[in-house]
């Protein structure tokens, strides 16, 4: 690999940059928050975690340097909102941009995950538990983050690349 750790949009990169499997950080980055979910070190399910404001990058560093350290992660997956003709417009740049001040902050591989379609099914999942309007607003970025590393590691783990 080179000094830095890769930013890939290919899921047998990032498997290959982590042969021994590890815990993942996933992340559903909006305008005003950061939806974040986590793996198992396995890489069988993603769970929804908190809702972070976004504000300046070094305030969301720390934050999340926190929760890397806190529980070993070995990896980040960002969802890229790509358009639905697969096209990328500035949403996706915004967030490979993310993806390479993380990379350079955390020195950990980064996965850049299609997020088309995320945040409808969490919605989706969400109001099939019956849960409110002002409930689902509150956790759809977290719910929207783990569905991208679900689809991540499903990805990982069965060599659906």
């Amino acid at each position: 690999m080179g000094t830095k750790p890769l930013i890939t949009d290919s899921a047998a990169d990032l498997r290959d940059a982590l042969p021994d499997g590890g815990a993942l950080l996933g992340l559903d980055l909006g305008t005003k928050t950061i939806g974040i979910a986590t793996s198992d070190a396995g890489w069988r399910f993603a769970t929804a975690g908190k809702t972070l404001a976004r504000g300046k990058f070094g305030r969301d560093r720390e934050a999340l340097a926190a929760l890397i350290k806190e529980r070993s992660i070995k990896g980040i997956v960002i969802g890229l909102p790509r358009n639905m003709d697969a096209s990328e417009g500035p949403r996706a740049q915004s967030a490979r941009a993310y993806a390479r001040n993380l990379n350079e902050a955390f020195d950990l591989p980064v996965l850049l995950w299609d997020e088309r379609w995320s945040t409808q099914s969490a919605e989706a999942a969400m109001i099939g538990q019956d849960m409110s309007r002002a409930k689902r607003a509150e956790k759809i970025d977290s719910h929207a983050a783990a569905i991208i590393l679900q689809g991540a590691i499903d990805a990982l783990a069965g060599n659906a690349f």
